[in-house]
């Protein structure tokens, strides 16, 4: 396991059904981690280097304010890993209801923008820095029936990517990574054994924010298992 002592990773989305997995391999691997979510409290994790703050992310002055606060306490923030997104679907393109594709554009684009236009100016002022974001396959493989939530991911993607370009030069990496099918509590229908393991996911995630992957940027990372 990478060694993150003395770094700072800040989680959106830290108690969800890979969120959980990822502040935990953080907390174990040495990181101080400060863990986001609507609902998130200290007590959801025992561990002294654990610090909830509850935020609501779909705005921008509130992902200025969670990072603000969170400069003000640990004075720095050395990685993103923004875990937080949802998922919805059921219907053709035709059929796509306003507030379906709104949804999936504020919980896995619009979050994922906020957060990172928040924390870069830090990162870049200081010459380094981590930022991770879940995708998903079907940003990059699109399926039938789940256009909105295909097209907000596939907008992270290419989004991510370009931060990876335009920081480059002030040694900030930035990646994606790209689960099949979880299983997590929302996806417990059909054939588990071909669901990917969030513990896997997370170590990826873990691995991006440490020293040893600090060159992988620009990346867009597979993580299918059985679904190959």
């Amino acid at each position: 396991m990478s060694d993150l002592t003395g770094k700072v990773v800040l989680v959106t989305g830290a108690k969800g059904g890979l969120g959980s997995f990822v502040t935990e391999g953080l907390l174990r691997a040495g990181a101080t981690v400060i863990g986001v979510s609507r609902s998130i409290q200290q007590s959801d994790f025992a561990q002294q280097r654990f610090h909830a703050i509850p935020a609501e992310l779909t705005n921008a002055e509130a992902a200025r304010k969670l990072v603000a606060d969170a400069l003000g306490q640990f004075q720095a923030v050395d990685a993103l890993v923004h875990v937080m997104g949802a998922f919805g679907g059921g219907q053709r393109v035709d059929e796509t209801e306003d507030a379906l594709m709104d949804r999936m554009f504020d919980l896995n684009f619009r979050s994922a923008f906020y957060m990172m236009s928040a924390v870069l100016p830090h990162m870049r002022e200081r010459g380094r820095g981590s930022i991770s974001v879940v995708a998903s396959r079907q940003g990059v493989e699109p399926g039938a029936m789940v256009g909105a939530y295909s097209a907000s991911k596939a907008a992270v993607v290419a989004l991510v990517k370009t931060v990876a370009l335009e920081n480059k030069d002030r040694g900030i990496s930035a990646n994606t990574v790209l689960p099949g099918t979880m299983d997590t509590p929302a996806n417990r229908d059909g054939d588990r054994s071909k669901f990917v393991q969030p513990l896997q996911v997370a170590a990826v995630l873990i691995h991006l924010v440490s020293d040893e992957g600090s060159q992988i940027t620009g990346a867009a990372i597979p993580v299918y298992g059985l679904q190959l």
